[in-house]
């Protein structure tokens, strides 16, 4: 099973950019579609972005659409994402994870493999 470590997150201020990476081993990152998820206080998991395993597609949530961008370096097994002109309600702890359907899906349960997040504040 995948084990999946995410760092690059922080306080910063509405408008300012963050790069997320997700590390990943015992395994490899390409043979999965890779998700990027958000869990505020209070709220439920949300997923925020998707690469599938060939790295041919991509999706977002409406809410970032357009401000978040998913990569991955197969060289390096690792995911990114960045994500610019944060704003506070993207203030959340962020996880990746990894879904051994080649597809992306929204869907939490759908992913077998889970980080342990980072923590995002945007806050002035």
């Amino acid at each position: 099973q995948l084990q999946l470590v995410e760092s690059g997150g922080g306080l910063v201020r509405p408008g300012e950019s963050l790069i997320l990476s997700c590390s990943a081993s015992g395994g490899t990152l390409a043979n999965y579609a890779t998700g990027w998820f958000r869990q505020a206080p209070g709220k439920e998991r949300e997923a925020v972005a998707c690469m599938n395993a060939r790295a041919d597609s991509t999706s977002y949530a409406d809410s970032v659409k357009g401000r978040f961008t998913t990569s991955r370096d197969s060289a390096q097994n690792t995911a990114y994402l960045r994500m610019n002109n944060l704003q506070p309600e993207d203030t959340a702890i962020y996880l990746c994870a990894v879904n051994p359907d080649y597809s992306c899906s929204g869907f939490p349960q759908t992913y077998d493999s889970w980080g342990q997040g980072t923590q995002v504040n945007v806050s002035s």
